[in-house]
């Protein structure tokens, strides 16, 4: 969609915290069409971008607080699935960038911010980190509360801290593919493939079926060969019983996996998926998953 200078604008003003004032369910409209060109409809929402909207303001469990924080969710994936699934920490929690002792830290690894979404540094080579520009940067996240552009409540009790996982890649030997398995009550709809993160080209997207045919649900899609797919992941069942298990009891959640040393890794439980502004899918896609979530429980509530 190509924005006017006022969608611009007013999308800008809120990733700035500029329109902090405003309520959550006024700011949601504004930038619903600010960033998709849409009017959001509340009392009859039809496609997943619009009900996302709506299960922000709606769908408050409090244990949303704990699956967002990067930190505090490790305690719940290893008593639901087990630790074996957990990407191992070199260091942290640290609550600021000059607690980090990198004396200490193993000459690869990631910092993460726990709190937030896209606050990382990935650190192939100790030697050759630019200490400043990650400081600059882990900072930035620090300071900023990631609930605030979004409205996704449960961000907005997260303590921002700081985290040091262990550096992965997969076979490849070259990036770590995220498999992004989108559930609708519980039941793996479709994977999300994201790959060449390190690439020159930039990250590319793919949608496959459970069976791992080809979906082609995102713009650009029409472009690629009709044979065009990509090797599945070799622990392709295993992390969909994962993601059945992570997801239960949900309307709506992305469980976020990894592959790597021919395991499972857990990433990320996603609650809102692009936090409800998704412009990368075609309409008919996000209307397809919309007849998929029902929201009906929290429609006129």
């Amino acid at each position: 969609m190509k924005r006017n200078i006022i969608q611009r604008g007013l999308a800008r003003a809120g990733y700035k915290g500029y329109m902090n004032w405003i309520p959550d369910s006024l700011y949601l409209k504004l930038m619903f069409w600010a960033r998709l060109g849409l009017k959001l409809n509340y009392s009859n929402p039809k496609t997943l971008n619009e009900k996302v909207q709506l299960l922000k303001l709606k769908d408050r469990k409090k244990e949303y607080i704990k699956w967002v924080d990067k930190y505090s969710v490790r305690q719940y994936i290893e008593d639901k699935i087990g630790r074996d699934y957990l990407i191992p920490l070199v260091g942290g929690p640290w609550n600021k960038f000059e607690d980090i002792d990198f004396d200490k830290l193993p000459d690869q690894f990631v910092l993460k911010c726990t709190h937030d979404s896209g606050g990382l540094v990935i650190c192939t080579d100790k030697s050759t980190l630019n200490f400043e520009e990650a400081k600059n940067k882990i900072n930035k996240s620090l300071n900023n509360n990631y609930y605030w552009s979004g409205r996704e409540w449960p961000y907005k009790q997260v303590p921002p801290q700081i985290i040091a996982e262990k550096y992965m890649v997969d076979k490849s030997g070259t990036e770590l593919k995220d498999y992004k398995i989108l559930c609708f009550n519980g039941e793996p709809d479709n994977i999300m493939i994201c790959t060449g993160r390190n690439s020159s080209r930039g990250v590319k997207y793919y949608f496959f079926s459970p069976d791992w045919q080809f979906l082609r649900y995102n713009y650009g899609d029409e472009d690629l060969p009709e044979d065009f797919t990509i090797s599945p992941p070799d622990n392709l069942n295993e992390m969909l019983d994962i993601a059945r298990k992570l997801s239960f009891g949900t309307k709506l959640s992305r469980i976020d996996l990894y592959e790597a040393d021919g395991r499972v890794w857990f990433g990320e439980i996603t609650l809102y998926p692009d936090s409800g502004f998704d412009t990368d899918i075609l309409p008919s896609t996000d209307l397809l998953f919309g007849k998929k979530l029902d929201v009906s429980e929290y429609l006129n509530r």
